[in-house]
């Protein structure tokens, strides 16, 4: 690029010198048109130098050349150069560069056969010769002078030289806090996309949490409600007959309450101080959840087929739950005194639960209690076996048909998920 953008105030300090040193060239000059001349051109060559250095250089040795071929005497004005040699080394290209250099060695050069044989005003040397003396002496002026020369031109060219790699260092040291800023930038960036993930984990983990405690709290209230109800209505209507089995009812509906007064504490506890997992129900706890439905007045066909397989903790938890939500349905809406056939149905790999029983009549009465889950009705209960189920890794189907109802879950053995991974 051959012009530089320079800022205003630069513009104006360059103009200014140069404006400055034509002035006192012209009144150092002995006057005449081709010193005008040259005094003008070394100032228009100052003038421009920091906006183009490449031209001012060949500006500053165009008018050099005729100030030479004029023998005109070396003024003030010549000291342009010098700024000239300084701007090309601190501003310009490499190639304008490297030119600077070459001008430096090559004016040297012919400023010395200028002064010493040309325009002698200033460094005139007697080239009289009568012996080896002489031939040393006229050897020692024309190095003195190439030497002075060479200095008056190189130290600028090395001084713009200095600035140059000191701008190029200032450059690279603001590029490289640019970047650690923007790497910073980058690894705070990465750091809070990584804080708003796990956020999201624990934010869908809590989410999950809350829905498991909402299902166990559905479940624990549903049959704990559902066992009261029957036995205060069966209760009610032995009373009429035999006094004595209220006591009966009475204990049952005591038990019923006190342990679902017990999960539900242990879920809100849960909820409250999110404490670890509380011990769950297992397919050992079975046995007592079938006493108390036969003491809530069911009748219990409990049928077992095949060898027990192992299942975690977790799905024998979603298989009490099912078991116990529906049970707790066929107490709600089944037909009174109508056995409820519960299969357990173990294969290799996967337990079958089947849960049937005989609907309620349409001339029996429904249910109409408050918080009554019909079915039929799209009740929370059966969405909440299904899922449980698909937790578990498995399934669950119902039907209604011919005058019964039918619960078919499906809950994957430890056998087979075992025998799965070890085939991945």
């Amino acid at each position: 690029m051959i012009f530089r953008r320079l800022a205003p105030y630069q513009v104006v300090v360059d103009v200014s010198a140069a404006v400055v040193l034509g002035v006192v060239a012209l009144g150092l000059s002995a006057g005449g048109t081709a010193a005008g001349l040259v005094i003008a051109g070394m100032t228009a060559t100052l003038a421009v130098r920091r906006l183009a250095p490449g031209p001012s250089l060949a500006l500053a040795w165009v008018v050099a050349i005729g100030e030479m071929l004029s023998q005109t005497s070396p003024g003030v004005s010549n000291l342009a150069i010098c700024a000239v040699l300084y701007t090309v080394a601190a501003y310009g290209t490499e190639a304008t560069k490297w030119a600077g250099l070459v001008s430096t060695v090559v004016g040297a050069a012919v400023g010395t056969f200028y002064v010493t044989s040309v325009q002698t005003t200033l460094f005139g040397i007697d080239y009289t010769v009568y012996g080896l003396q002489d031939v040393v002496r006229i050897l020692l002026q024309l190095g003195i002078t190439f030497l002075g020369f060479l200095a008056l031109l190189g130290l600028p060219w090395a001084g713009g030289l200095l600035a140059r790699a000191r701008s190029s260092e200032r450059l690279s040291r603001e590029a490289q806090l640019i970047a650690e800023r923007e790497t910073a930038r980058a690894e705070g960036e990465v750091a809070r996309i990584e804080r708003e993930a796990a956020r999201a984990e624990r934010d869908v983990a809590v989410e999950q949490e809350r829905n498991r405690i909402a299902r166990d709290m559905h479940d624990v209230v549903a049959h704990s409600l559902a066992v009261v109800i029957a036995q205060a209505d069966g209760a009610r209507y032995a009373a009429r007959v035999d006094a004595g089995s209220v006591d009966d009812a009475l204990v049952t509906i005591a038990t019923t309450a006190r342990e679902a007064l017990g999960d539900v504490r242990v879920l809100l506890g849960q909820l409250r101080h999110s404490q670890g997992e509380a011990p769950q129900p297992a397919l050992g706890d079975l046995d007592r959840l079938l006493e108390q439905m036969r003491a809530s007045g069911l009748v219990i066909e409990h049928r077992v087929q095949g060898e027990a397989q192992v299942l975690g903790t977790n799905r024998q938890l979603a298989v009490f739950r099912i078991v116990q939500e529906s049970l707790t349905n066929v107490l709600r809406h089944g037909a009174a005194g109508a056995p409820v056939d519960l299969l357990f149905d173990w294969r290799y790999e996967a337990l079958h639960l089947v849960v049937t029983n005989v609907v309620r009549p349409a001339t029996q009465p429904v249910d109409t209690r408050p918080g009554g889950d019909d079915r039929r009705g799209g009740g929370h209960g059966l969405d909440g076996m299904r899922e449980r189920a698909t937790l578990a890794g498995g399934s669950l189907t119902t039907q209604d048909a011919d005058g019964r109802f039918v619960v078919h879950a499906v809950v994957p053995t430890l056998a087979l998920t075992q025998e799965v991974g070890i085939r991945r």
